[in-house]
């Protein structure tokens, strides 16, 4: 996954377990794309706070994925809800009975994540 998407995933599912101050300087810097050097002078704090509490931001992003897993389970239910689509696609085209069968596999799927 790309670092930017990444981090703008990780901040959506997990971003409210921030502190104020730290949501504030991450999205100014990850979102927003302060240098760290203008974040630093905006919050008062120095340019390597700033480098810091980005860093610490995202470990600990990444610490509550690895521990909840929110945002694999959301990827993988897009893929297998984009698989129904195309299925569905298919049985429109083909009646293929095969298609419903598989849709029916994966909204277990889903039901299991």
């Amino acid at each position: 996954m790309e670092k930017f998407v990444e981090q703008a995933l990780l901040y959506d599912f997990y971003g409210e377990l921030l502190t104020e101050h730290q949501k504030r300087v991450y999205q100014e810097v990850v979102f927003n794309d302060l240098s760290l050097s203008e974040a630093a002078e905006q919050e008062h704090i120095s340019r390597q706070g700033v480098h810091d509490l980005i860093r610490r931001c995202d470990k600990a992003l990444r610490g509550y994925e690895e521990k909840l897993g929110l945002v694999r389970k959301f990827q993988e239910t897009r893929r297998l809800v984009k698989e129904i689509r195309q299925l569905a696609q298919e049985f429109d085209a083909t009646g293929d009975a095969a298609c419903v069968k598989r849709i029916e596999q994966i909204s277990e799927q889903i039901g299991e994540l």
